[in-house]
């Protein structure tokens, strides 16, 4: 393992110090039989082992306005749990920063649970302390599409939020949960922006200005998300070009220019992936085509998706892809601290102001 870190022109030691926290991934690698992601296989394990991310922010239950939502939320939970008991040196719970510290120091990678929707709430805020207790640490509230709390990033009406969103995002900042506008409308993450009462995240995202596509958020409000604190977390998905698959550059791009919107205090990674490589042949081919339909029949892909454009980028295929990208930064002459913060310092100065220690 030493000599594959050292061959990414980045200092392999000040990386194996740094904190690194992705904004929105998971251990896993994709099971062609099964045509599904394999979240803890041996191979899942090993990768994240070699990894060297501290902690990710993992997506719990579904999305949607689909049935049974709550109960799969509580079925990922219990999933989840079963996980770390099973690979203790490998996983743990993370629900404060000090557990973020103590997975870094044994090597370990951190789980923080994390909703990408409300819809397992079902209308009841009292849910969300439930929830809480049982160790989900970041609220996302809507996913695409119109919910209960207001209008996703697809929603044609942006409307914005509901009274609900409104009474829903005091409660989350009651709790001291991290609020997530990811996904969501334009309006909806205005309005959520100025609704909340403390620094709050879009955990992935990328940068409307340079490709104009709803999952993507425009400056204003990027600007507004880091004068109250918050970081907006840049993904390695589609959406960061008009067309075709997307590459190192693309991502390079859209970092260099929220950095310049917001400030380097207020950028991370949230590249909404798996920490495993994928064999980029025909059998993952056609794994994206199977997946990109079934988002698409259920109505939730969105501009910029598509059915031969993979959800990665080929350059950041494998579980160093985030020391080989702060190569690329430090070959550009980004000052080591501003990489450091990217990739991970950021995201920890949040949860500790959202959480505490």
């Amino acid at each position: 393992m030493r000599s594959a870190w050292a061959a990414r022109d980045y200092g392999a030691e000040r990386y194996r110090q740094a904190l690194v926290i992705d904004g929105l991934s998971g251990p896993g690698e994709l099971d062609y039989n099964a045509s599904r992601i394999s979240a803890f296989s041996e191979r899942a394990i090993a990768d994240t082992k070699q990894s060297g991310v501290s902690a990710v922010n993992l997506t719990i239950g579904g999305v949607g306005n689909g049935p049974r939502m709550y109960e799969q939320a509580l079925e990922s939970l219990a999933y989840y749990e079963g996980e770390i008991t099973a690979h203790p040196d490998v996983l743990m719970k993370v629900r404060s920063c000090r557990e973020i510290r103590e997975a870094k120091a044994k090597g370990g990678l951190g789980l923080i649970f994390g909703f990408q929707d409300t819809s397992m709430l079902e209308g009841d805020l009292e849910r969300l302390s439930l929830f809480r207790n049982l160790g989900v640490r970041i609220v996302q509230l809507t996913y695409n599409r119109r919910n209960l709390m207001g209008d996703g990033c697809l929603e044609p009406a942006n409307s914005g939020l509901s009274t609900l969103g409104r009474e829903a995002i005091a409660e989350i900042n009651r709790l001291k949960l991290l609020l997530d506008l990811s996904h969501a409308g334009a309006r909806t993450i205005a309005e959520g922006i100025a609704a909340a009462r403390a620094p709050l995240a879009i955990t992935h995202t990328g940068c409307r200005a340079l490709v104009d596509v709803p999952r993507n958020t425009h400056d204003s409000e990027l600007k507004a998300l880091a004068n109250r604190g918050g970081v907006v977390g840049i993904y390695f998905m589609p959406f960061l070009r008009q067309s075709g698959q997307q590459h190192a550059a693309d991502l390079i791009r859209h970092l260099e220019h929220a950095v310049n919107v917001c400030g380097e205090d207020h950028v991370g990674l949230g590249t909404d992936g798996v920490i495993s490589g994928a064999t980029l042949d025909v059998a993952y081919g056609e794994h994206q085509r199977k997946f990109y339909e079934e988002r698409r029949q259920a109505g939730i892909a969105a501009p910029g998706e598509a059915a031969d454009v993979f959800n990665l980028i080929p350059e950041y295929n494998d579980p160093l892809r985030l020391l080989t990208l702060a190569g690329d930064l430090s070959r550009r002459g980004w000052p080591e601290g501003r990489i450091e913060k990217i990739l991970g310092r950021n995201f920890a100065r949040l949860f500790e102001a959202v959480w505490g220690d």
